[in-house]
């Protein structure tokens, strides 16, 4: 019954949309604009590459197939006084009428953008297509035989700048044989003032820098000539010599009235009472040094460093210009706006945990500033409770509860003993210690889980982060078991250790890197490539040292059960994860994501079985999403029955294959469409678990495929997402219910998952 009636809403809003004609909106004489296209007769001309220059596209189409928004719109009727018409209008997007003048602006402009790559004599066309009252637009690239720089000239009457060319020739981007692309030109422009500007040519900018094409007779081939403009600001200025500029004084001015003053290192404070900064700390932090030649990457550093300091609103940098026997001078001035030191934050959520319901709550405190010198202090208390169900009889409650605080305290610089300061200012990472401890109270157990922390962060142009956490220790204790629970954990068939080692008392102390680097922030591409891609790579070990130590001290561990710390088994493993996600920008309304992710972890001396916080699991809203959470794999093991079953789905590999279509449907809503693959797997052979090894002639048969639809509402800072999933081949069952994509049940095969952000 409900799948009958979910047709009939189909077919009803399909007769709906295709009925609603769109010939009301058209001006008599006029067409809808319904395509745009470009295409090219030379290959290394990709038409792709001018979508940027269409000034008028039609109108846009959900998942690129379908003008939904469109025909919401001409839903609509005429009558502006109807709030209904006025709600259509705004939900869904006008038709796009024809209008000549603006293709053959987007002509022109193509018709340049082609002739700049070197095809000085490339046409472009401008065709249309004519069918009732819409109309079909196709730009034409004749681009022809491109030209060549047959010989490169300086002319630079400036010897000292014309020295700094020289010894950069090596970089230089422009090289005989080369295509006459004018965007090449331009960057090689760029590159030589960004040269001027780092040995002391403040005023310099790449307008100086002008070249003279001159064509062979009959080739298509050019003879070029750089040349220098003099220093000249206005057309009535006499033109002069370029000047290079020397750092006078560096002076830190802060907020308010500036009545006291302050000499350290060579630089001058300027602040009033009190200084909320240290002096040693801002001097650090300043690439900005007197009596050297002005670099502009000295400006760029020191903007970027004093970014890392918390404690400041925003920095600005001005230089004042000084004569001083006949040399050019600057004076820096360095402004600093205070920000906000403290602040109070209360978070409450709710938790949907595989069906169990809850909520919790957080007070999180932080103080930006404080020893002075930009630390940032971080305390978080957090409660959360949960009601939970399908417990077994003879549990005194039902309830959920846990508890926890956490603190860690953030330098903005390098910090480890006997490292000089120029050290410490290369490496620009940020260090962190923390501590964190939680207890959880279930009617099974009570588990408390303490960890301290050391680690440093830092980042390479905004598009690589580094993270190494040089210490992590955790300690994981289970004071009290129910007497049902122990009963329940004695009384397994299968004595399935892995279930029996996740309520163990165990210490972690591991050492980990990660590396994350993002294309889209990579300043070195180019703009006009949209598309972009992520990489993050995780590699972490843990108990290495222990064990040296242990076994150093004794030779065979006590009962042959692993050796222990303080009558704590610690853990001893490898683990390396990879993530890549690609993003191909359709066009400014449509996207395909591609993502895999995957990951190893190795148990080995001292331990048999990972720790429960360290396995893998699979299934939930960034994985296999025809699954919920912690209910999938390993390979084709089917779980038991009982609320402790989530604990089987665990593994030591994993493998998540990912393919989303994401389109922009109204408003602040997005659609997704997408196909997930993935599983998780042992390494070792568990007893009830013989299905969930990994093997390399199998695993692939293993593989859980669902498919499914999204929705995204984007409000700018914050992206709430709802995804549903269905099972397509599911790996945990045999026959005919291995692919229920041939007989989906709704019911049985569905899976809703609500989550914050993208998935990948």
């Amino acid at each position: 019954m409900k799948r009958k009636l979910g047709i009939y809403i189909f077919i009803t809003i399909a007769t709906m949309l295709a009925s609603c004609s769109t010939s009301k909106f058209i001006p008599e004489g006029q067409y809808l604009l319904d395509g745009v296209s470009i295409v090219s007769d030379t290959e290394e001309v990709q038409p792709s590459a001018f979508n940027s220059y269409i000034r008028q596209n039609p109108n846009a189409k959900w998942f690129n197939l379908v003008k939904v928004p469109m025909h919401i719109y001409c839903l609509s009727g005429k009558d502006s006084t109807s709030s209904f018409n006025r709600f259509l209008k705004r939900l869904g997007d006008a038709p796009v009428i024809y209008d000549s003048s603006i293709a053959e602006k987007s002509q022109r402009e193509i018709e340049k953008a082609v002739r700049n790559m070197g095809y000085m004599r490339a046409q472009v066309h401008l065709d249309t297509e004519i069918k009732e009252n819409k109309l079909k637009v196709n730009y034409r690239i004749e681009a022809g035989r491109p030209y060549t720089v047959r010989h490169i000239a300086y002319h630079i009457d400036d010897a000292t700048i014309y020295d700094f060319i020289e010894k950069d020739s090596l970089s230089s981007l422009l090289k005989a044989g080369m295509p006459f692309d004018v965007v090449a030109l331009d960057n090689e422009r760029q590159r030589i003032t960004k040269l001027l500007q780092n040995n002391g040519y403040y005023k310099f900018n790449k307008d100086f820098i002008v070249y003279q094409a001159d064509t062979v007779r009959n080739t298509f081939e050019v003879n070029l000539t750089m040349k220098l403009l003099p220093f000249q600001l206005r057309k009535e200025d006499t033109p002069t010599k370029h000047q290079q500029y020397t750092i006078r004084n560096v002076n830190f001015q802060t907020d308010g009235n500036l009545t006291d003053t302050l000499s350290y290192k060579g630089l001058q404070f300027f602040y009033q009472d009190k200084l909320y900064l240290r002096p040693n700390t801002l001097a650090s932090f300043n690439y900005i040094q007197p009596l050297q030649l002005y670099r502009e990457q000295d400006v760029q550093n020191t903007y970027t460093s004093m970014g890392r300091l918390r404690a400041l609103k925003y920095t600005n940098i001005r230089f004042d210009e000084v004569m001083q026997n006949d040399s050019a001078m600057l004076d820096a001035n360095i402004l600093l706006t205070k920000g906000k030191n403290q602040s109070l934050a209360f978070e409450i959520e709710g938790t949907n945990s595989a069906g169990d319901l809850g909520a919790a709550a957080s007070l999180t405190f932080q103080h930006r500033n404080v020893f002075r010198g930009s630390e940032t202090f971080t305390m978080k208390v957090r409660g959360a409770y949960e009601a939970i169900t399908g417990l077994q009889e003879g549990y005194e409650s039902d309830d959920y509860e846990e508890y926890g605080i956490e603190a860690s305290l953030n330098f903005p610089e390098f910090k480890f003993p006997f490292l000089s300061s120029d050290f410490k200012r290369k490496i620009r990472a940020t260090s962190e210690v923390g501590i964190d401890f939680n207890s959880q109270n279930r009617p099974e157990f009570t588990r408390t889980l303490a960890s301290a922390s050391w680690g440093y962060r830092w980042v390479d142009n905004k598009s690589s982060q580094h993270r190494f956490d040089l210490l992590d220790v955790n300690y994981i204790y289970v004071p009290w078991k129910s007497e049902n629970f122990k009963n329940y954990l004695e009384n397994l068939t299968d004595r399935n250790s892995i279930l029996i080692k996740s309520y163990e008392d165990q210490l972690i102390v591991r050492m980990g890197y990660t590396y994350i680097y993002n294309s889209a922030n990579d300043k070195t591409r180019t703009s006009g490539n949209r598309n972009s891609y992520s990489i993050r790579m995780n590699l972490e070990e843990a108990g290495n040292l222990l064990y040296l130590a242990s076994k150093t001290i004794h030779s065979e561990p006590k009962a042959d059960e692993g050796y222990e710390i303080a009558n704590i088994p610690f853990a001893q493993y490898i683990k390396g994860d990879f993530d890549f996600a690609r993003n191909w920008n359709i066009d400014k309304r449509n996207s395909l994501v591609f993502h895999i992710g995957m990951g190893i972890a190795y148990p080995y001396g001292n331990s048999q079985i990972l720790p429960f916080e360290k396995r893998y699991f699979s299934g939930g809203p960034n994985s296999v999403r025809g699954w919920s959470v912690r209910s999938l794999g390993p390979g084709s093991y089917q779980g038991t029955e009982g609320n402790m079953n989530y604990i089987n789905h665990t593994g030591d590999i994993k493998l998540d294959i990912n393919l989303e279509y994401r389109t922009h449907l109204f408003w602040k809503f997005n659609g997704a469409a997408f196909i997930d693959a993935g599983n998780i797997w042992n390494i070792r052979d568990y007893e009830g678990q013989e299905e969930g090894t990994f093997r390399f002639n199998r695993f692939y048969k293993q593989l859980a495929v669902a498919y499914g639809l999204g929705i995204r509402f984007d409000l700018d800072y914050l992206i709430l997402r709802f995804d549903g999933g269905m099972k397509a081949i599911n790996p945990m069952k045999t026959g005919k219910d291995k692919y229920p994509f041939v007989r989906p049940n709704f019911n049985r095969d569905f899976a809703f998952h609500f989550a914050v952000g993208y998935p990948f």
